[in-house]
């Protein structure tokens, strides 16, 4: 099988990378700001050209120096824009980098685009957000799908869920379907930690492993604006405790032999090399460097290996046109955000009673309540603005994306510069 060619942006400590690896993707440069995953990377895969720094600098990489060389850009932009825990700032946070990832399809043509992030991106939330990219990749000749795909349906024992966006040219759009769920169920904690868990002499492993019989929540790799590593938020120590697994930090190794569980305990604390299991990578496959809590950071915030791997089996399968042809609904755009899209097509103001009207038109039923919550979360990410028509009612033209994408005037620049330290 002849290699496809990828560039990796926001590479992290190589989840993403070594799942395309196995699917057949040969990495010719991986970006990442953390200087620990970075040579995480370089110590893994020596021969990669690997370069640490801000991704959207032009100082760290050039990307019109691979224009037309490239079959996949791939990345898994930050997430803290639009995590559910988080504010979901979007558009107007400095670690947004989704919309400028995007906007790179226009200066490096790649045949194909895959970009991760957290379930949150597919809120209502974000409807406008998401129709703005799709919107943007069909003016760039590309046909864009997203998808949430649950780990666990691909082997990996955690549910994590994970918010996909592929895109790809034309010609090879037809030839590409999203992955199937594996037929067998993912393993359980206990099934998958067992070995490990008992491989410092601990008696109680196999007791513990029948009482850890479920799949792990969503493994959380936290950031720098916290601590030390701990297995996530209150509901998610709580689950952990029900798998028999001290949530309240990382152990330095597994269980010695007598060891009893503490009072007041769930169980033993899991290692650094267990939580990658759960994350999906195979006992002994990649080494993370770095202290205990860095190394646990570059597991949690990773995308999981088999779940890379089955996304790109399917990207190049459609690159190499192998995959079974559909039919592409051209004529039928998907629409995220139909105010979104009834403003953007608008050539003046448009007044509340006007949208209602011209959606019901287009078979949309929206009330004046529902079409102000539309209002308002497309604020959060465009300019709206507002004319004041008689009697008080406002008429709406909808602005420009408050997105970074590239600008050199826009406030990413300095606030970026102002937390870099705390940006992970």
């Amino acid at each position: 099988m002849s290699e496809l060619h990828v560039v990796e942006i926001c590479a992290g400590a190589g989840g993403q990378a070594l799942g395309l690896e196995r699917a057949g993707f040969e990495h010719d440069l991986a970006v990442e700001l953390d200087p620990n995953a970075c040579t995480t990377l370089r110590s893994n895969r020596p021969d990669w050209k690997v370069v640490q720094g801000d991704v959207a600098s032009p100082d760290v990489w050039r990307p019109e120096a691979y224009r037309g060389k490239v079959d996949l850009l791939a990345g898994g932009v930050p997430c803290p824009p639009f995590t559910i825990a988080g504010k979901q700032l979007g558009a107007t946070d400095e670690r947004d980098l989704f919309a400028w990832a995007v906007s790179l399809v226009k200066t490096v043509q790649p045949r194909a685009l895959l970009l991760e992030n957290v379930r949150g991106l597919s809120a209502n939330r974000f409807a406008a957000y998401r129709q703005h990219v799709l919107d943007e990749l069909r003016k760039q000749g590309y046909v864009a799908s997203w998808r949430l795909l649950q780990a666990s349906s691909f082997g990996v024992p955690q549910l994590r869920p994970r918010f996909v966006l592929v895109a790809l040219q034309h010609e090879y759009a037809e030839y590409f379907s999203w992955p199937e769920p594996l037929d067998t169920p993912a393993p359980t904690v206990g099934e998958t930690l067992v070995g490990l868990m008992g491989s410092n002499g601990w008696e109680g492993a196999d007791d513990w492993a029948k009482g850890a019989s479920a799949i792990a929540p969503t493994v959380v790799g936290g950031s720098k604006k916290h601590g030390g590593a701990d297995l996530g938020p209150t509901r998610a120590k709580a689950a952990w405790a029900k798998l028999g697994v001290d949530a309240m930090g990382v152990g330095n190794a597994p269980p010695e032999a007598g060891w009893v569980v503490p009072d007041g305990k769930p169980g033993p604390k899991l290692t650094c090399e267990m939580v990658s299991l759960i994350q999906g990578w195979k006992k002994g496959e990649w080494t993370f460097t770095g202290g205990k809590t860095t190394q646990y950071r570059q597991i949690g915030n990773a995308f999981p290996p088999p779940v890379a791997e089955e996304v790109g089996r399917s990207i190049r399968l459609a690159l190499t046109k192998q995959g079974k042809r559909v039919e592409l609904v051209e004529t039928t755009e998907v629409i995220h955000d139909p105010v979104y899209k009834l403003l953007r097509s608008a050539t003046r103001p448009v007044g509340m009673s006007q949208i209602i009207t011209r959606l019901q038109k287009g078979g949309v039923e929206l009330t004046e309540p529902e079409v102000e919550r539309h209002l308002a979360h497309l604020e959060r990410d465009f300019l709206i603005e507002r004319e004041t028509r008689s009697g008080g009612a406002y008429a709406y033209t909808l602005g420009e994306f408050k997105a970074f994408v590239g600008q050199e005037g826009h406030e990413r620049h300095e606030l970026f510069a102002v937390n870099k330290a705390k940006i992970s």
